[in-house]
């Protein structure tokens, strides 16, 4: 199976193509709002060295919005080209790191913040958002795991910075794991209808 991966959720954009369990390629490149051309030249690159294609894996974020819809609409015409499937990842579980298990933690603007817990690259809890009060709190209960985040979090100044890979991305949807949507993809939205709220009380993290 060809998979072609993509990821432009922050400005640091990756594409990636394996076949079977080998990496054919692997490139990063900036991928700013102004500088969208940067992935359709490395697209273009791809789609001159493949005559077919079985799936295109999307990074969803959460991130940029602009970002992941640049990375899907592209995805929706290589679709349209190879007859491939569509399948959607949440970027922060294909962080660069040699820990099997983090926490990855983002800005979520209006005074908030998003948190995922991963194992494995796959997100097991979360994204869930929180105040900075509320995500200091659930911090400390997982203390003993690396905290990653994507773009400096300055409340949060011991969050190391780690990208997202499309080689990640590629081969969790070539096992077919951790996919959270198919076909019809959209950004991972930092409030509804992507958002985890306890039931208890809404907008609280579960301690």
């Amino acid at each position: 199976m060809i998979t072609l991966a993509i990821d432009t959720s922050t400005p640091h954009g990756s594409v990636a193509l394996l076949d079977g369990e080998t990496l054919l390629m692997n490139e990063a490149f900036t991928a700013d709002r102004r500088a969208s051309s940067s992935l359709f030249v490395t697209l273009e690159k791809v789609r001159a060295g493949i005559e077919h294609l079985d799936q295109i894996a999307v990074g969803l974020g959460p991130g940029s919005y602009a970002g992941v819809r640049i990375s899907i609409a592209a995805a929706l015409g290589l679709r349209l080209a190879f007859g491939a499937k569509l399948v959607g990842l949440p970027s922060v579980a294909a962080l660069e790191t040699e820990s099997s298990a983090y926490i990855a933690i983002g800005d979520a603007r209006r005074e908030s913040f998003y948190f995922s817990r991963v194992e494995d690259h796959v997100c097991v809890e979360g994204p869930l958002l929180a105040t900075e009060a509320e995500l200091a709190q659930h911090l400390e209960r997982w203390a003993a795991l690396p905290l990653l985040a994507t773009a400096p979090v300055p409340q949060f100044p011991a969050a190391q910075i780690a990208l997202p890979s499309a080689a990640i991305l590629a081969r969790l949807a070539a096992e077919t794991r951790g996919i959270v949507a198919t076909e019809n993809l959209e950004p991972i939205y930092l409030r509804e209808p992507y958002i985890t709220q306890p039931k208890s009380r809404p907008g609280i993290l579960p301690r």
